[in-house]
């Protein structure tokens, strides 16, 4: 066809960018998919809707290619009905949706001929990681602690960018599929392929399509949290729990380490109460019951297909005495002549019956979970541990090596006896967090209640700490059966008591994890144990205390991150403290928060404040003798943490990764990273190998240099905190900017997300939650918390300019050349300016400045972006010099590509954005309005991939 919302090939790109062997399959998919929404929307939206379409469209790419306006593509909605502008909307959205598509699908056509022509794995894949460890063979002693304490544990949030429905997810895995296989008919034999073949997979595309463009993209209601815990189910049932088993097996064979699984998937989702009202003991116990009952599902499933396959008969093999006791072990009904030959079936019956058993029990517990009694498992006994099925499984496994050596022993049953170890019967560990206020509050209600301390809140620290560890040398609870507690009390105590009742119900696994928001004292640590004593899930001892629940401080702010060595050293030296840590492992885990730091001092300050946390953290354990292991709070923007995962982790400091690392994944990453097995193994395998790699090699590469690299960064750090808190902590207009330019009271207002914008009913940046900070940048194109201050920092220190170092040279010519130097040599410093480069590439201060037109004082909107706009371009310039590349993205061909590719498709996006919010906020209270908004914001962060 003529028309259609893609553009043609000359149009596609703005830079050198040939149409050769590599990039033809991928513009190839994109026209395909456009033409085929084209089509779509004339049929479905009619003529008209379609022609302001591709006007936008064209116009858009003539703005790309300074041939147009940018007021051109905005005059075309100035005056259109909502009702027609929604659909354009879904139109532009849909186009970002199928262009992640077909840029999944070229990245797995790559790899696929990378790998036939012969060439090395790609970094982050576990082949890469497995030559470089043979050819450099790790220290023995390093080795012995990975093996000992390997883990990797990818932890799913909720996050208000990913309001995509179930049923889009689906579609989009089925379009994925659709497109691999008119891939391989166009790249196949073509003497095998026949054009009714072709004919018919396009012809499902289209259906997919057209079913996609039928669907609501969105949620018409705000989503509940068990919404959100549906919805971070459906990554682990489409991906996770058939891709984790077997990678776990490599890891182990490969490390000789036993059947010790190195990567967990853990959730926040349900449990994560840090500000969210709404989470309560209800959702506590549907969160964990819907995780097992999955799990249970997925087993139960998996063995009846085990069974089918193990069709051996007694007659034929003679079955090791093990297996027929275990076949046997249930008696009950006779079974038939042709069921009594198949031992290894009956065997795998039996595992089956007391898997029922258990889930009966886990049915009943909670009329949350769904489930439904099977009465043949009636009789049979419940399995309580998940040993206890490993160790039925493992009799099969050794039954079938003794009956045919290793050609019987069956991949399912290797995986499902994986899959027991990685998830026992819980599937995912729920976190627990709140926040310190809270505990504090909560506290000073129950001390009070039962007569310990009248004002909690008035007693100092040390006065703190020492009740605190007078409470926890006993047992003796606060709480009588009939105390009245107040409504918020009553809420977080009936969490606690949910997360005992799930401990109790699927084991200690199931919640393993306290974690304590802006944790900033000793006290903040401590007084969620008192909270775990009232349920049971902590044993006072001043001798031995026991809790199979970890306490995580969360060091989010700059001060708190600096702080953080001195809190860890205090309640280390306490001898209570101390011993807690011992029994579980002397295994100590800290989470960094990436945003609130960003948030608090910029991108410079945050990251420079992190590396060095981690390094004094490190040695603060050594010190004690424990082994330290960090949880790390991304996000998906780089505003919080986010860019690629395997250099960030080679970029933390020595000593920061040993052989563990647990990683927050949430919003529209998670959709990035697994919503398909293959995606899913990659990003799981990149966690790994970086894990490994950090962890079993020298990764820092700085050597004698060290010192200066540290002096060099600390003084970034703060020029660069200064430029930024010039404008965010001291600007009387910005408050003003961001709150009027942004969609901020938008996400707040609209059914994006479950949980609250702020953790109080506040106006300030710094009771502002991270996600809506970040988000509304990236949603307004400014992209700010990833950048703003950095080109100013890099540009006084390389002049000298409030700088109080010599070593690294006096001119700025020695100066510019050791940067260059540390960015050459210091994977920290390359990994922190080439995400920088990466979110700066999406950035548009243009399109920023429709956004700024919306401040009500004009004259602060003009000055504002003006101050930015300035700070983009120097930044930019100086990032240039320091790492001589020409553009940005030189070092990322595949992102630069994409950028090119389908920006000019945001363009609509973003101009519609601003007409809505123009419209809404002069008090248009149509729904369809908010309707809009919503879905601009949902189309955008699907474009952009990780907006927040």
């Amino acid at each position: 066809m003529a028309d259609h919302p893609v553009p043609p090939p000359s149009a596609t790109v703005t830079g050198p960018d040939p149409l050769d062997e590599a990039v033809a399959p991928l513009r190839d998919d994109v026209r395909f998919l456009g033409a085929v929404l084209g089509d779509t929307v004339r049929e479905q939206a009619g003529q008209e809707i379609f022609d302001l379409v591709e006007t936008a469209r064209r116009t858009a790419f003539a703005v790309r290619h300074s041939q147009a306006d940018r007021d051109e593509v905005a005059a075309l909605f100035t005056d259109v009905p909502t009702d027609r502008v929604i659909p354009v909307i879904r139109a532009f959205s849909l186009f970002a949706l199928l262009a992640n598509v077909a840029e999944d699908l070229h990245q797995e056509r790559r790899r696929r001929i990378h790998t036939a022509a012969g060439e090395p794995p790609p970094d982050g894949d576990l082949a890469a990681t497995w030559a470089r460890l043979d050819r450099t063979p790790p220290d023995a002693a390093r080795l012995d602690t990975v093996r000992a304490t390997a883990r990797v544990a990818p932890v799913l949030t909720a996050h208000p960018t990913e309001t995509r429905r179930r049923t889009v997810f689906e579609i989009t895995r089925r379009l994925l599929a659709l497109m691999r296989r008119r891939d391989a008919l166009r790249t196949g034999p073509q003497d095998r392929v026949t054009a009714a073949e072709t004919e018919e997979v396009e012809l499902e595309i289209r259906r997919q399509v057209l079913t996609l463009w039928q669907t609501a993209l969105i949620r018409s209601e705000k989503p509940r949290i068990v919404d959100e815990v549906m919805g971070g189910l459906q990554y682990l049932e489409a991906t996770l729990i058939d891709v984790i088993p077997p990678l776990n097996a490599e890891i182990a064979e490969r490390l000789d380490c036993g059947d010790r699984p190195m990567v967990r998937p853990g959730s926040w989702i349900g449990g994560d109460r840090d500000g969210n009202p709404y989470v309560t003991g209800d959702v506590v116990r549907f969160a964990t019951t819907q995780a097992a009952a999955l799990l249970h599902r997925h087993y139960d499933h998996e063995l009846r297909l085990l069974g089918r396959e193990l069709s051996q008969s007694q007659r034929l093999v003679d079955a090791p005495a093990e297996l027929r006791e275990l076949a046997d072990s249930l008696g009950g009904p006779q079974v038939g002549a042709a069921q009594e030959d198949v031992p290894f079936r009956r065997a795998v019956s039996v595992v089956r019956r007391r898997l029922a058993a258990l889930g009966n029990s886990l049915s009943s517990s909670s009329s949350l979970s769904g489930g439904s009694h099977d009465d043949e498992a009636a009789a049979a006994p419940p399995y309580t541990s998940p040993a206890q099925m490993l160790a039925d499984l493992d009799v099969i496994d050794a039954a079938l090596a003794a009956s045919g050596g290793g050609m019987l022993r069956s991949p399912r049953l290797r995986d499902l006896r994986w899959a027991v170890r990685s998830f026992g019967f819980h599937l995912l560990s729920l976190d627990m967090r709140q926040n310190s206020e809270s505990h504090e509050e909560l506290l000073g209600e129950l001390f009070a209640l039962a007569g310990v301390t009248p004002d909690y809140a008035a007693l100092d620290e040390n006065a703190r700490v020492e009740l605190l560890l007078t409470e926890l040398s006993h047992d003796r609870p606060l709480l009588g059966p009939h105390t009245r507690l107040s409504d918020t009390a009553e809420r977080e105590m009936g969490v606690m008591r949910a997360a005992s009742a799930a401990v109790d119900l699927l084991g200690p696994e199931v919640v393993p994890h306290y974690i304590v928001s802006m944790c900033g004292s000793v006290s903040d640590l401590l007084e969620p144990a008192i909270l775990l004593r009232e349920v049971g899930l902590f044993s006072g001892d001043p001798e031995a205390p026991r809790s199979s629940v970890r306490l995580i401080p969360l060091l989010e702010t700059i001060d708190d991150l600096a702080a953080g060595p001195e809190i860890l050293d205090a309640a280390l030296r306490i001898g209570q403290f101390r011993e807690l840590v011992r029994g579980q492992g002397d295994v100590l885990e800290v989470m960094l928060g990436y945003s609130d730091s960003n948030k608090d001092g910029g991108y410079l300050a945050a990251n420079w404040a992190l590396y060095q946390a981690e390094r004094d953290l490190v040695e603060t354990a050594r010190r004690a003798g424990v082994y330290l292991r960090y949880f790390h709070g991304r996000g998906g923007a780089v505003g919080r943490g986010g860019g690629n995962s395997y250099d960030a982790i080679l970029a933390q400091p020595p000593g920061a990764v040993r052989g563990a690392l647990r990683i927050t994944e949430q919003g529209e990453v998670i959709s990035a990273k697994y919503s398909e097995p293959r995606r899913a193994r990659r990003n799981l395998e990149a966690l790994v190998a970086a894990t490994l790699e950090a962890s079993l090699l020298d990764v820092e590469g700085l050597g004698d240099e060290a010192d200066t690299a540290y002096a060099v960064m600390g003084e970034l750090a703060r020029l660069g905190r200064e430029a930024y808190g010039s404008l965010v902590h001291e600007d009387p207009g910005f408050i003003e900017y961001f709150t009027t330019s942004t969609p901020l009271s938008e996400i707040g207002e609209l059914n994006i997300g479950s949980r609250p914008t702020s953790r109080k009913q506040t106006s300030t940046v710094e009771d502002l939650r991270a996600i809506p900070w970040v988000l509304s940048w990236s949603q307004s194109r400014v992209m700010l918390p990833g950048w703003f201050g950095v080109g100013t920092a890099l540009r006084r220190w390389i002049r000298g300019e409030g700088s109080g170092g010599g070593a690294a040279g006096d001119t700025p010519e020695e100066r510019l050349a050791t940067l260059r130097r540390l960015y050459a040599d210091w994977p920290f410093l390359r990994s922190t300016l080439s995400n920088m480069a990466q979110v700066m590439a999406k950035a548009d201060m243009d399109l920023a400045g429709r956004y700024a037109s919306l401040v009500p004082d004009a004259e602060v909107g003009r000055r504002i972006h003006g101050v930015i706009s300035a700070e983009f371009d120097l930044t930019r310039e100086m990032l240039l010099e320091v790492t001589g590349q020409e553009t940005l993205l030189d070092d990322n061909p595949a992102l630069a590509r994409s950028v090119r590719n389908r920006f000019p498709y945001l363009e609509p996006l973003n101009v519609l954005q601003v007409e809505l919010l123009r419209r809404h906020r002069a008090g248009d209270d149509d729904p369809q309005v908010h309707t809009g908004i919503q879905l601009t914001m949902n189309g955008l962060a699907t474009a952009l991939r990780n907006s927040g």
